[in-house]
């Protein structure tokens, strides 16, 4: 197991191009099964989400050829024979969930392990399965495993989102663009990932109307061609460099290959910190104020502030001279980082959902511990600010949503090896 070793107190000066958005990609894999012929998909980031559900489609019979060197992905479903996705697989990440829709809407059948075997009941996954249920596709629960069964085309109707899910809007796509006669999702997600795996179907040649809006109606069509795409690039990645570049005086950085329109109000409320924010096309250049000033930051559904850019903004607001609030409405449990970010020294309490942090706190190296995909970059970011050196341990989490995080930082001016913990 992996660990980074990380030196503080140098500024950030140089470019980093931001990768292609591994939550973007996965729907589009999955949508890429419900087509007759071969999809490409390039702009692929090259992550352990990215392999493990590349091996869950493989198990049902879809040939999958990932060139790395070009990130680019190819997916024929020509040869989808085995309409099984298994919890062995679907545990080690949530999005495996998304063969539900696209096998029972190509196919009319699906079993799908629940993610985590949860049992039925108020459940993130809850909301996909009473989703297919209104639109005329059979669920049923068989020792962990969802079954959906619709042999014909479905009826449809409609069904509204409370709250509004991302996961949730991508199945329901998926199951409905061949299954469901008139399908409409109220209160559907409007984020980038979303009208991306949209405007993809649309080019396979589904009938899908309200795109990037609340309101998503789509009309069944006979059959799905294969087509080209290019991934978007990462806005989360995007907006972690953002923090990065502006969180140590002195620090500029030149970010490329970047859609600063889904970043929604991030770059606003980044620039009432004091940091230089400059945007041309697809470069946004970031300059770090010589006083960080305290922002509080609510979550919100997009285009709101992410809920994957709280843990980092916490983080960000160590540094300023200050009090702040960051408060989660999206998840009420992300706060794992607090503790660990405590032992470098961060002054932060935890109430409810809610982060009240006090600046600024001079943090000092410590062996700190990753606990999930976002937390797990927070603590690289305070590591980078820290006087001397800390240890960031279960790394295996950045690799599932950060692609070279080091090999980017350590251009930049960054002090990160990556080595054993044994």
């Amino acid at each position: 197991m992996d660990k980074f070793i990380i030196k503080g107190g140098n500024p950030l000066k140089g470019t980093i191009p931001i990768s292609g958005s591994k939550n973007a990609a996965l729907p589009l894999m999955a949508a890429s099964l419900l087509g007759n012929s071969t999809s490409t998909i390039k702009n692929i980031p090259r992550l352990k989400d990215i392999y493990t559900f590349n091996n869950v489609i493989r198990v049902v019979g879809a040939h999958v050829d990932f060139k790395e060197d070009e990130n680019t992905l190819t997916i024929d479903p020509t040869y989808v024979n085995h309409l099984e996705a298994p919890y062995d697989l679907v545990r080690k990440m949530r999005a495996s969930f998304y063969m539900l829709g696209a096998l029972v809407g190509k196919h009319g059948y699906a079993k799908v392990s629940l993610p985590g075997g949860c049992a039925w009941g108020p459940r993130p996954v809850d909301l996909h399965l009473k989703g297919m249920e209104a639109m005329g596709i059979d669920i049923s629960l068989e020792k962990g495993y969802v079954i959906a069964k619709a042999e014909d085309k479905v009826d449809g109707g409609s069904f509204t989102l409370e709250p509004s899910s991302v996961g949730a809007t991508v199945n329901l796509i998926l199951a409905a663009v061949l299954k469901a006669k008139k399908f409409t999702i109220n209160n559907a997600a409007k984020e980038p990932d979303v009208v991306q795996l949209c405007n993809f179907l649309v080019n396979m040649g589904a009938d899908i109307d309200g795109i990037g809006t609340k309101t998503i109606t789509i009309k069944a069509v006979d059959q799905l061609r294969g087509v080209e795409v290019s991934n978007d690039p990462d806005r989360i990645e995007l907006g972690t460099f953002m923090i990065a570049g502006a969180m140590f005086p002195g620090s500029e950085l030149t970010l490329t290959g970047c859609n600063p329109e889904h970043l929604g109000s991030f770059p606003d409320k980044l620039r009432k910190t004091g940091t230089s924010v400059d945007i041309e096309g697809t470069t946004i250049k970031i300059k770090a104020p010589e006083t960080l000033k305290p922002v509080s930051i609510k979550t919100e559904v997009y285009p709101g502030f992410p809920t994957d850019l709280q843990a980092q903004w916490a983080t960000m607001m160590t540094q300023a001279e200050g009090d702040s609030k960051v408060t989660d409405t999206v998840y009420f449990d992300r706060f794992s980082y607090v503790p660990e970010l405590v032992r470098l020294g961060a002054d932060m309490d935890v109430e409810k959902n809610t982060v009240k942090i006090s600046g600024k706190t001079p943090l000092t190296g410590a062996s700190v511990m990753s606990t999930d995909l976002r937390a797990s970059v927070s603590l690289v970011l305070a590591a980078m600010v820290a006087e001397n050196s800390s240890e960031v341990l279960r790394i295996y989490h950045l690799d599932r949503g950060y692609e070279s995080l080091e090999d980017k930082l350590t251009i930049v001016g960054a002090d990160i090896s990556r080595v054993d913990e044994e």
